[in-house]
């Protein structure tokens, strides 16, 4: 009986090109399915949930936040932050602008997680500089791509723990953003301390499984003020619930983080 011949080096090059083709190819496809594909929005009774905001960055450009009040939106929360060291520059403007047409302002921090929990605090609470917040701070936390795809869930969890309790150590109330995923993997077990702010295009009422005080629920919102899409996002209660969650979570008058 004949011996089954080994692969030739060349035979090994071209499956591993194949391979590497099929991995490109894959992934093009989840991020046509992602982006162009799946729902980014859903309809959303605003006399149920009176109480709108929307979240912006540097990339929605110039807004004129006196339209986006008048537009019927109460509120807003800003990009301050990224990582260890990335700090949007727009975010002082538009907390100006925003806190200047009476909307009430939050600021939010995109985590990454290769990075220490403490080292995005104190790059936050840099960009916040002592500026009076209306909201919670935000950690944004997303398995997008390429963040941290090397870093293990026990280590990221132990991360964001760490940048909260920094942040409620300067008085800060936080909440954390993400989806359906996100809350699955991370939120439920360990962070119920602090509030939810949950992206998802689901209908709000299907949504009771996972408590949450904000549903990000378009990602192709069109409001008076801003050029192009913007996020938009309801608060999941009445207006009286509303001007009792801003009690609730009034940051102490004497916080001036450093």
């Amino acid at each position: 009986m004949s011996k089954r011949q080994a692969p030739t080096r060349p035979d090994f090059i071209k499956w591993l090109l194949l391979a590497g083709v099929a991995a490109l190819v894959v992934l093009l496809c989840a991020y046509v399915l992602r982006n162009y594909i799946l729902p980014h929005s859903v309809m959303v009774d605003r006399f149920r949930y009176p109480v709108a905001g929307i979240d912006v960055s540097k990339h929605n450009g110039e807004i004129d936040f006196e339209r986006v009040k008048d537009d019927d939106y109460q509120f807003v929360f800003i990009k301050a932050s990224e990582g260890k060291t990335y700090q949007d520059d727009a975010f002082a403007r538009n907390y100006e602008r925003a806190h200047e047409a009476g909307l009430m302002v939050g600021a939010y921090h995109f985590f990454r997680k290769n990075r220490t929990g403490i080292e995005q605090a104190e790059n936050l609470l840099k960009v916040i500089g002592g500026r009076h917040l209306d909201l919670p701070l935000v950690i944004d936390l997303e398995d997008d791509w390429g963040n941290g795809a090397t870093t293990s869930r026990s280590t990221a969890l132990e991360r964001v723990i760490e940048m909260a309790n920094c942040l409620k150590d300067k008085g800060y109330s936080v909440m954390i953003y993400t989806n359906g995923n996100g809350y699955e993997k991370y939120y439920k077990d360990m962070l119920v301390d602090c509030d939810l702010w949950l992206c998802s295009f689901t209908a709000p009422d299907l949504l009771s499984e996972m408590p949450h005080v904000i549903q990000q629920y378009s990602h192709e919102g069109t409001v008076n003020g801003v050029d192009g899409h913007v996020d938009l996002n309801v608060f999941r209660g009445s207006k009286r619930d509303w001007n009792q969650y801003l009690e609730q979570v009034k940051q102490p008058d004497n916080s001036s983080p450093q």
